[in-house]
């Protein structure tokens, strides 16, 4: 179930250069690694080093490709890789309120 009603989503997310090293990130992630330790590994935003926690953020607070996939992403779930003028990201939804 998205989170398309949800007025505020906790999401989690890691920043990297190219579409490449997203889609290596996703992969590590999906193979058993936590997504907490990859962030902190690679991530280069700052949130990276609370394992790539955004904490709470209401729609419009990201810039609109990111908006976009946080609250159509289910809880729990792995994006596929999102593009902004920031770099590629992998995002995870961890709740919604």
């Amino acid at each position: 179930m998205s989170n398309t009603s949800a007025l505020e989503v906790r999401a989690s997310h890691l920043l990297v250069g190219t579409r490449e090293e997203a889609e290596q990130c996703r992969q590590e992630i999906l193979e058993g690694k936590t997504f907490a330790e990859v962030a902190k590994r690679v991530s280069k935003c700052p949130s990276g080093a609370q394992g790539g926690d955004l904490g709470f953020f209401g729609r419009g607070r990201m810039v609109p490709q990111f908006d976009k996939v946080a609250f159509e992403l289910p809880v729990g779930e792995l994006s596929e890789p999102v593009q902004t003028q920031f770099g590629w990201h992998i995002l995870t939804v961890t709740e919604t309120k």
